[in-house]
């Protein structure tokens, strides 16, 4: 009888992720539709993470350990983590400097 229930609640859950998903999706572009020039700033946003990306994914090593080839993990998925794991790297980087910058400021003011 539990396990049903996890089920059916299973389920459910899916069903409003898949909710959630496309109420994040579709919803700001219904918006954009009002004031199209908003879409600049995002298209900009997205273009910039896609040419860091990019230079991770060159940047990243192929390589794949033993431990890992058995799982199935071949050179090119060990590139796009290593291109992944970089680029969060970088953003990381960005990020808190960019904290650091803006709490050093509001002090020297």
């Amino acid at each position: 009888m539990e396990s049903g229930l996890i089920n059916i609640a299973l389920y459910v859950t899916y069903i409003l992720i898949g909710i959630a998903i496309i109420a994040v999706v579709v919803l700001p572009l219904i918006k954009a539709m009002d004031d199209p020039k908003s879409l600049i700033g995002t298209g900009i946003g997205l273009g910039i993470l896609l040419v860091v990306f990019g230079i991770s994914y060159a940047l990243a090593g192929s390589e794949v350990l033993p431990k890992y080839a058995d799982w199935g993990v071949d050179s090119g998925i060990s590139k796009f983590v290593g291109g992944l794991l970089l680029t969060m790297y970088l953003f990381l980087g960005v990020a808190i400097v960019g904290i650091l910058y803006t709490e050093v400021s509001k002090v020297l003011k």
